[in-house]
Order: structure tokens, then sequence, then C-alpha cells
């Protein structure tokens, strides 16, 4: 069932990626080579893509959202296994995993057409 909106969604992208980009040093891993920069390259890309994504809070709408929820579906799951992945699991895994499942989480549960755009085009139907 999907009932976050699109918008709220949005926020929470920008939030998710500041706040995944900083985890580092919040939770102290920043020594960790590994696991920092994993964060760091999660949490840029999801901002960067949300930039692009069509929807309320993007600035360049190029990105369709369900294409969007696509990359932070697989983003999320990657990110999820990283700490195995990338062998840094016995100094750091919870911040990963739990920024990663998160994002699985919201792809699964946000609307897939933003509202402003619903709204637009059900205003130009009428013109």
């Amino acid at each position: 069932m999907r009932f976050l909106p699109t918008r709220l969604h949005g926020i929470i992208d920008y939030l998710w990626g500041v706040a995944l980009t900083a985890s580092p040093w919040l939770f102290g891993f920043a020594d960790v080579t590994a696991a920092k920069w994993v964060a760091i390259v999660f949490g840029l890309g999801a901002i960067l893509y949300s930039l692009v994504t069509r929807y309320e809070v993007g600035l360049l709408p190029l990105l369709p959202m369900p294409l969007h929820l696509g990359l932070d579906g697989v983003a999320g799951f990657i990110l999820a296994i990283t700490p195995w992945g990338f062998g840094f699991a016995e100094q750091v895994y919870l911040p990963h995993v739990a920024f990663g499942l998160f994002s699985v989480a919201a792809s699964l549960v946000t609307r897939t057409e933003p509202t402003r755009a619903a709204a637009v085009s059900s205003f130009n139907v009428g013109s």
C-alpha cells in the first residue's frame, strides 16, 4: 500500500542523504575508511538523484518517480549489505543496515505520482 506523499518522501530524501553523509562523524566510524566512504557516496548520490527527480522538491525534473523509487530500493538493499561486502561489518554495520532498510521501506510505501503533477495535468485537461 502506497500512502506516503511524494512531497514528504522528497523532504525525507534530502534529510536522509545529509544524515547518511554525516553518519561517520555522528556515529563515530569516520576512522573506518570503507564504511565512511560508502556512507558519503550513498548519501551524496541520493541527494543528487533527488535533485533531478520529477517531484515537488526536485530542482531539475528529469527522473520519473517510479525510477527514483526503484533506485531507492536497489540502493537501499546494496547499502544494507555493504558492511559484509566491503569487509567492515566487524567495526560497524548498524548505520548502513538501518539507512539501507529505511530506504527500501520508503521505496515500497511512497506514491508513484507527485500530487502537484496530478493537479497540474487535471488543470490542463479542463482548458
